[in-house]
Order: C-alpha cells, then sequence, then structure tokens
C-alpha cells in the first residue's frame, strides 16, 4: 500500500529538506501546501493518509488546520503529525487537543518526524490489511 502526505509548510527550506528525507525513506506520493487555507483544501481535495503540518503558517497555525481536518472529514480524517522548530511542552498538549496523533520538533536529519512517521504509516497498512 502506497501512502499519500500532505506537508503543510510555508518555509521553502523546511518543505525542501522534509520532502528530501521522506523521499529518501521511500514516500513517494508527496503533496504539498503553504498555508493554513491551503492545507485544508489539499486534505479534502486529496484525501491524504498522512498530514505533516507546521505549527507556525502565515493565516493560522496547526492546530487549526488539525481541528478543521479532523471536522470536516471526521471518521475518514488522515493521520496528523504537527511539527515545531521549537519545542514546548504546552505545544505538545495543544496538539493532542487539536485532534493530532503525534507532535515531533524539527531536526536537521528528520529523524523523530521519520519515527512518528513509521509508526502512522504502519498502522494504516495493518488497519488495510
Amino acid at each position: 500500500m502506497k501512502i499519500k502526505i500532505l506537508i503543510v509548510e510555508d518555509t521553502e527550506d523546511d518543505l525542501f529538506i522534509v520532502t528530501r528525507y521522506l523521499k529518501k525513506a521511500g514516500y513517494t506520493d508527496i503533496v504539498s501546501a503553504g498555508t493554513l487555507a491551503g492545507g485544508i483544501k489539499r486534505a479534502l481535495d486529496e484525501k491524504p493518509d498522512i498530514v505533516i503540518c507546521d505549527t507556525l503558517l502565515p493565516d493560522g497555525n496547526g492546530f487549526d488546520v488539525c481541528r478543521e481536518i479532523k471536522t470536516k472529514l471526521g471518521d475518514s480524517s488522515p493521520k496528523i503529525i504537527v511539527t515545531t522548530g521549537s519545542i514546548d511542552a504546552v505545544d505538545a498538549v495543544k496538539a493532542r487537543r487539536a485532534g493530532a496523533d503525534d507532535y515531533c520538533g524539527k531536526t536537521s536529519d528528520c529523524a523523530p518526524l521519520l519515527e512518528a512517521l513509521g509508526k502512522l504509516a504502519q498502522s494504516i497498512k495493518e488497519k488495510a490489511g
């Protein structure tokens, strides 16, 4: 089963780095958006399996993206990982309350993100049978 991933990230350098590491890890079905509104629209149109969303966006934040996607797609919502460049314990709680499946910091090697992504991808594959 091929996993479709939506990356909601407004910083081009971060988007490039994350995309490169995802492709290196074998994830090739990747779409992106750079704003809250764009991320929600792409999630509704593309129906990704997993959304990776930055906390800070030019028109809102990753928590709002998470809430909107979960509200609009309900039981068919994708798994969501909220990422940030500045770890704050309060944000992890906010991410969970918004419906995120995981929360991790941005690192130069994307290791925490790849670990979270691997766990979610495995659970999706197991559920699909």
